[in-house]
C-alpha cells in the first residue's frame, strides 16, 4: 500500500485539478503540461478552452489517457490528430483507434494499411 497524502498535498492536488478544469490562457495550460499527475493533465486536455497549441503539447504525453482526450477534443487540429496515429501496426492501441475514428468522421479515408490516404 502506498503512503497517504498529507492534507497539504491533497489541497494542492485539488487546486491543480481546479486549474486544469478552468484554465483559459496559454500560460495556464503551459504549467499543466508537465504536471506529475496524469489525471490532471487529462483534465486539462479535456478542458473545452484548450487551444490547438495546448493540445499539441498534450498530444505528446506519454500516457494514453491524456492523448485520448486530445483525439476527442474539437479544438485539436487535423495535424495534431494525425500525429496520434501509429505507423507500426503492432503499436496501435486505443489512441490510434480514437484518432482514426475522429478522422473517419471528418471524411478522411483509410487504406488497407490502417493509415490515412491523403492527397
Amino acid at each position: 500500500m502506498g503512503t497517504r497524502k498529507t492534507p497539504e498535498q491533497l489541497a494542492d492536488e485539488e487546486r491543480r485539478y481546479r486549474l486544469a478544469r478552468g484554465a483559459q490562457t496559454p500560460e495556464e495550460f503551459a504549467q499543466l503540461v508537465d504536471d506529475p499527475n496524469q489525471g490532471i493533465r487529462a483534465a486539462a486536455a479535456h478542458n473545452p478552452d484548450a487551444d490547438a497549441q495546448a493540445l499539441a503539447h498534450f498530444a505528446t504525453d506519454r500516457f494514453w489517457g491524456v492523448r485520448i482526450e486530445v483525439a476527442h477534443h474539437p479544438n485539436a487540429t487535423r495535424d495534431v490528430v494525425l500525429s496520434l496515429l501509429e505507423v507500426d501496426p503492432r503499436k496501435r492501441g486505443v489512441v490510434h483507434h480514437a484518432a482514426r475514428e475522429r478522422l473517419i468522421a471528418e471524411g478522411i479515408v483509410f487504406g488497407a494499411d490502417g493509415l490515412p490516404v491523403l492527397g
